[in-house]
């Protein structure tokens, strides 16, 4: 079966050689999704020093950020939030950010419950604690 990759103009540039997303038939599969910002390509709630190292940091942030960028490539991909049926979830410190990540999950996730993996991870190539790899439906 042929599949249609789909490069969303509202979303973070991919950090590598892939799409934002691939059709396949009458499903979508996401590459993994992070919280970076898609005009300015900043982490939100990051704050480094020239050296490196982060002198602030909220984790909330980059989880709203992340299920916005989701959605921004979901639409442009003909999708709606209500279409996700599968989430997996990469946290770089479980232990901490898991309550927190699981309070706001639920918030965007009233109504529709896809299934959810969620695996702690050591890093992500960019200076993010947070990325979603989703599959969804398309009408």
């Amino acid at each position: 079966m042929p599949s249609e990759k789909i490069n969303a103009s509202g979303a973070p540039r991919p950090v590598g050689s892939y799409p934002h997303a691939r059709r396949v038939g009458q499903l979508l599969f996401l590459s993994g999704i992070g919280p970076r910002d898609p005009e300015t390509d900043a982490v939100p709630g990051l704050r480094q020093s020239p050296a490196g190292n982060y002198l602030e940091f909220d984790f909330e942030a980059q989880c709203h950020s992340v299920f916005r960028n989701v959605r921004r490539v979901l639409e442009a991909s003909g999708a709606k939030w209500e279409n996700l049926v599968d989430v997996t979830v990469f946290l770089t410190n479980m232990q901490r950010d898991f309550q927190a990540y699981n309070r706001i999950y639920a918030e965007y996730f009233k109504d529709n419950q896809p299934c959810r993996t969620t695996v702690g991870i050591d890093a992500l190539p960019t200076p993010i604690c947070i990325e979603l790899k989703c599959i969804a439906t398309l009408d």
